[in-house]
């Protein structure tokens, strides 16, 4: 691994991220929170400096970047992003724990949703907008993973998006990356731009309207709101619900309809099945709340059509409090946790494509036991799946299922102090788990929609800082710099 490279591609990083600073900043001086804005103002210069001084020393460094290097960079990024972005949580006193404000900006970057503010409306407005704005930069951030990193990893499902779109050759990051990196972009802003117009039309002020819309498209879940978007009117509550599932479709599809190819976006196996699953979801709360509460037809149908893709997409708003619904819709709701969101889109979750492959994987082989000398491959649309990525399928799928029972019980181990007595304590551990897993944010019991993690002990919330990261970077991106050989062929 050419570490020199590394090392002067994050301090480009960090540089960038102090310069996207400069916005928050901005909102604070317009709503003349000058303690917010100076503490954004430090913490760019500190962002800025440490760039400098990455960068500097290390100008001579090789400007490719090579499939090894990729790999530790996003890692590497990430974390630094977590941490260099809690600094304005902190400095600012919106969090008196370092552990918080790292939390909260992880929960933020990952576009988990995640956090440790009770009373949001009490805080600083440039606060809420880096909030936001953490979701957005990370949304992105993970689409163009998707198409650099995690196809050359052989990660199952991924290199079925690569080639929606165009991606990088097999060993080196090309300029048709940045290429498509732009057209996604361009994407993933008129998105953004559309809803948050829509947002003021249905009342929403310009602030509230950006903050939401960065937060949907980002399948983030941060609101500026303490009732998320249940304080707002049902225009609103379809406008974000309709927002919600564009975001968890894959964001070669949307650029696709853009450009006018409708038939390939309705051929699209991944699409459909996604669709698929939202309407039978919906039916499926739908008629539980209207059959096993009081709640009315008309109001049963708004939070089926809201809670689906806000689970599904992983995007964690709420309009009600699910944790006191019937526990066979809760449980559903937990099953959702795991599916995720297409590959390609903002959404975390272990993804609908995988699912598929899974499905079929499964009936294949049921079909060879009953006609062993048949040659029947398994197909994702009209391409068949070669072994390798079943086997990055099966893999994922494995160590996802692993990672959720050891933390798990680790979490429970953790939280057990803290559970004494609360009918609801199992429910809790294993909600947080898959949710901070998943990047969904809000679970059920003690962490469900109207509670947060501000009461989780310090040991517990940077396992789930840890859970985030791993989930959103698909695990393996994390995992592969614990392997020796990834660092031992270059010094």
């Amino acid at each position: 691994m050419h570490i020199r490279v590394v090392l002067r591609t994050l301090g480009a990083f960090a540089v960038i991220l102090g310069c996207c600073m400069l916005a928050p900043m901005v909102v604070g001086l317009i709503y003349g929170e000058l303690d917010s804005a100076l503490s954004f103002a430090l913490s760019a210069g500190i962002a800025v400096v440490l760039g400098a001084v990455l960068i500097l020393p290390l100008r001579s460094a090789p400007k490719e970047i090579a499939q090894r290097d990729g790999i530790a960079l996003v890692a590497f990024a990430w974390v630094l992003a977590c941490l260099l972005g809690a600094l304005p949580f902190y400095l600012s006193g919106a969090m008196t724990s370092w552990t918080d404000a790292v939390f909260e900006c992880a929960s933020g970057f990952t576009t988990t949703g995640a956090s440790i503010l009770t009373d949001v409306e009490t805080v600083d407005h440039a606060i809420l907008f880096w909030r936001a704005l953490t979701h957005w930069l990370g949304g992105m951030g993970i689409i163009v993973l998707s198409i650099t990193i995690l196809p050359l990893l052989g990660i199952g499902g991924m290199q079925l998006y690569r080639a929606e779109v165009p991606g990088p050759s097999a060993d080196k990051l090309t300029p048709r990356i940045a290429q498509t990196a732009k057209a996604l972009w361009g994407v993933y802003a008129l998105l953004t731009v559309l809803e948050a117009g829509l947002l003021m039309l249905g009342g929403m002020n310009l602030f509230e309207a950006i903050c939401h819309a960065f937060a949907t498209m980002a399948t983030g879940g941060f609101s500026t709101r303490n009732g998320s978007i249940g304080d707002y009117g049902p225009f609103i509550q379809y406008v974000v619900s309709v927002f919600m599932v564009l975001a968890g479709i894959n964001f070669a599809l949307h650029y696709l309809m853009l450009k006018g190819k409708f038939r390939r976006v309705l051929r699209d196996t991944e699409l459909r099945v996604y669709l698929a699953i939202f309407a039978l979801a919906v039916i499926f709360i739908w008629a539980g709340l209207w059959l096993t509460t009081t709640i009315s037809v008309a109001q049963s149908f708004r939070l089926a059509v809201f809670q689906v893709p806000t689970i599904l997409s992983t995007t964690g708003f709420s309009t009600a409090d699910f944790g006191t619904w019937p526990s066979f819709l809760q449980v559903f709701l937990l099953f959702l946790m795991f599916v995720g969101g297409s590959a390609g889109s903002t959404a975390g979750g272990m993804k609908v494509a995988r699912f598929i492959l899974l499905t079929k994987h499964a009936y294949q082989e049921l079909f060879q036991l009953l006609h062993p000398r048949a040659v029947n491959p398994v197909k994702f649309g009209r391409r068949a799946v070669p072994r390798e990525t079943m086997r990055g399928v099966w893999n994922f799928f494995f160590l996802y299922v692993a990672l959720f029972v050891v933390s798990t019980v680790l979490l429970g181990i953790m939280l057990e102090p803290h559970l004494q007595g609360e009918t609801s304590a199992a429910m809790t551990t294993i909600s947080a788990a898959v949710a901070s897993i998943g990047n969904i944010g809000p679970g059920l019991g003690l962490v469900g929609p109207g509670q947060n993690y501000a009461w989780m002990p310090s040991a517990a919330k940077w396992l789930l800082i840890a859970l985030m990261l791993l989930g959103r970077l698909e695990i393996y991106t994390i995992l592969i710099l614990l392997v020796p050989a990834t660092w031992r062929r270059y010094v």
